[in-house]
């Protein structure tokens, strides 16, 4: 199996989001990261990004979230153009995983008209509630014209050990991780905003975008029970981290 990290986008935000002490004005820019996975049994997509249209015309897609989470994408910084890079076309790909609803990691998902989309049951029903958009939850990015398959609890895509879904609630109800075992590199923690920071798991600090806080706390206990067993956690939007991996065409195995 071969792991290649994808660019999903970049965003700017309010750094005391994530860095309590963090000054008011500060901003921090995020790298918004998507993982394909290229299994024997199928082609899998953890998180699709944000929607290429983002870069040029945010507001028309995401209104007000757009001022608090703002687009730095240049034109090829998004999952459809990635994988042109490395020889596939959205229609290759088998199954999307969604590590939760929010735009930037499932903004790209109507594109994949042929993938099985799965998600945590909880993050579903939360989506669909009311006055969700309040919440993050844009209709526009998660809400496609096709069933979406839901888990309730730890899932072995394909039975064999390799990729492994993990539910780690507190960002969103229902966000979920990904646990990637590779033949020669080791295995990976796909975090997503489980962990967005290398900051919030070492120092323990629940960002102020938590919708669970004790959840996210016992959630974050378990990666790093996974990161002493030996898994490399691949923080969610860590632009230090992200300088330091392979990008594109380049993959680990």
């Amino acid at each position: 199996m071969k792991m290649h990290i994808l660019s999903g986008g970049r965003v700017r935000m309010k750094k005391s989001v994530y860095v309590p002490e963090a000054g008011r004005e500060e901003t921090i820019e995020l790298p918004v990261s998507c993982y394909l996975l290229r299994h024997t049994q199928g082609n899998v997509l953890f998180d699709t990004g944000c929607h290429p249209s983002t870069a040029t015309d945010a507001e028309s897609r995401w209104g007000l979230l757009a001022r608090v989470m703002v687009p730095l994408s240049g034109p090829e910084d998004n999952v459809i153009d990635q994988l042109r890079v490395v020889g596939l076309v959205p229609d290759d790909i088998d199954v999307v995983v969604n590590s939760h609803f929010h735009s930037d990691h499932c903004g790209c998902n109507e594109f994949f008209k042929k993938a099985t989309v799965i998600c945590h049951a909880r993050e579903l029903e939360v989506a669909s509630s009311d006055r969700a958009e309040m919440k993050g939850y844009l209709s526009v990015d998660w809400k496609q014209d096709r069933p979406v398959e839901t888990i309730d609890g730890q899932k072995d895509l394909f039975n064999d050990g390799r990729i492994v879904l993990l539910p780690m609630p507190g960002h969103t109800p229902g966000m979920t991780g990904a646990l990637v075992s590779l033949q020669a590199t080791g295995s990976f923690y796909l975090a997503s905003d489980s962990a967005p920071l290398q900051s919030n798991l070492d120092q323990d600090v629940n960002p102020r975008n938590t919708a669970l806080k004790e959840d996210n706390a016992k959630s974050m206990a378990e990666i790093r029970r996974i990161q002493a067993g030996g898994a490399t956690v691949l923080f969610g939007h860590d632009d230090a981290q992200w300088q330091t991996l392979r990008h594109g065409q380049d993959y680990y195995d």
